[in-house]
């Protein structure tokens, strides 16, 4: 089954406040990529003075991010830790507050506008540890540009509309960024024009895979862990994803948490003819390990897969890993913030690591909007849909879409990226939304 393609995403921001809109721009057009997820355990422990982590992950960290594995967890650690503070402020201080982030060095920034009670609000930034640093717009002022610019486009005629393929918050360059297929487009004044990305749509593309069935003796008898791959069957359709994080729902049933465009019949769940879940062993489909129980693709793209009885304690347990590679556990669950380290694990490619340049941003795909994701510069390819993402070892998100995923390996895009600056995007469902559409849910945690 083809998967439809992302026509545009909308960066919020980056590490390098002149190119990172540029970039996750770039990943505008995107393809889904598909699997599953769970849900959560709120805790967030310190940061561990010697990472337990596999090998395979400390060669994605220091390949991808160049920094040790030591720096990875400080970072996701501040992250979270700015990420509470900024909740708090942009409640006490709506007119001043504008945004926060980490730099490129992994200091956590927090941006104020002026207005009343700026000098408080410093005060209350830099008793927490953290950078102030001044800007002309609030994020309030931010949204409100942001919202201003799509009810404009609603008047416009369609040689404009069609033409527009997005609009984010810019948190890095205190602005809005619009995304255009070509120049010189009439555009509100209020819109800067050095934060309009001119970009053409890219080819579409598709994943759908014929998955032919194993021999009777094939079983799933070992721990499947996220990360691993799996088959979604319905009637002759079918669909090969990443498994995501391992969790329970609110009867203490065993579920995993997928992308919803895994199931490749959502019309049908829940129900008696909802798709099934096997196991993969090698490019074959071994044993019926669950069934989707709940799908969404719209606005949110995720799948609650139920497990059969006989395969929960092949389940349960909270690994993070890829085909034959030692496991990360998860311990607890995090929110996305620009600039935190962020890796994903995938079936197709493995463990690869990047940074998180963008938060509540909006990405077309086919026809319909996907408006709560977040984007990462990961290059992720078919067959790593629904894998988990993590920063430190929180679980984050489920990947959704990619902005190369008509590549055949990842090599191709990272060298263009790195050659352009337009590197890869990998679009993703953050996982503490999951959580809170569904009571009760909770990923697996150490």
């Amino acid at each position: 089954m083809l998967l439809p393609r992302m026509r545009f995403s909308m960066p919020a921001a980056g590490r390098r406040p002149r190119s990172l809109v540029r970039t996750a721009a770039i990943a505008a057009t995107t393809v889904l990529v598909a699997g599953p997820l769970a849900a959560s355990a709120h805790a967030e422990p310190a940061t561990p003075a010697t990472p337990d982590l596999p090998a395979q992950l400390v060669a994605a960290i220091t390949r991808d991010l160049k920094i040790s594995p030591q720096d990875y967890l400080q970072r996701a650690d501040t992250a979270q830790k700015v990420a509470t503070f900024a909740t708090t402020a942009q409640r006490q201080f709506p007119d001043i507050f504008g945004g926060a982030w980490l730099d490129e060095n992994g200091k956590a920034i927090v941006a104020l506008a002026p207005g009343d009670g700026v000098d408080q609000a410093r005060k209350a930034v830099q008793d927490a540890g953290f950078v102030a640093k001044d800007v002309s717009k609030s994020e309030t002022t931010l949204r409100g540009e942001k919202n201003a610019f799509q009810q404009w486009l609603k008047d416009q005629p369609e040689s404009v509309s069609k033409a527009i393929r997005g609009v984010a918050i810019d948190t890095l360059n205190n602005s809005i960024a619009v995304r255009v297929d070509k120049p010189d487009l009439p555009l509100p004044g209020f819109v800067d024009p050095a934060r309009v990305i001119v970009m053409t749509a890219p080819p579409v593309g598709g994943e759908g895979q014929d998955v032919p069935q194993a021999s009777d003796i094939a079983s799933a008898g070992h721990a499947m862990a996220a990360g691993d791959a799996y088959a979604s069957v319905a009637g002759r359709m079918s669909l090969r994803c990443s498994l995501g994080f391992n969790g329970t729902d609110g009867n203490g049933n065993v579920v995993n948490i997928t992308a919803g465009h895994c199931n490749p019949n959502i019309a049908a769940t829940p129900g008696a003819n909802a798709p099934a879940v096997y196991s993969l062993v090698g490019d074959s489909r071994g044993p019926q390990v669950g069934v989707f129980q709940k799908s969404v693709l719209g606005n949110e793209d995720y799948s609650i897969i139920g497990i059969n009885d006989q395969f929960r304690d092949a389940f349960s347990n909270p690994m993070v890993a890829v085909p034959g590679a030692a496991p990360v556990n998860v311990t607890g669950v995090a929110v996305p913030v620009v600039g935190a380290p962020v890796c994903k694990s995938g079936a197709r490619t493995g463990f690869s690591c990047g940074v998180v340049n963008a938060v509540d941003q909006t990405v077309q795909v086919g026809d319909r909007m996907l408006t709560q994701s977040f984007s990462a510069n990961i290059c992720a390819l078919p067959g790593d849909s629904g894998g988990p993402l993590v920063t430190g070892t929180l679980a984050l998100g489920i990947s959704s879409a990619s902005s190369v995923a008509d590549y055949p390996i990842c090599e191709i895009p990272n060298l263009i990226g790195l050659i352009t600056g337009n590197t890869p995007q990998l679009f993703a469902q953050p996982v503490s939304t999951v959580l809170s559409d569904n009571p009760g849910l909770s990923v697996r945690t150490m």
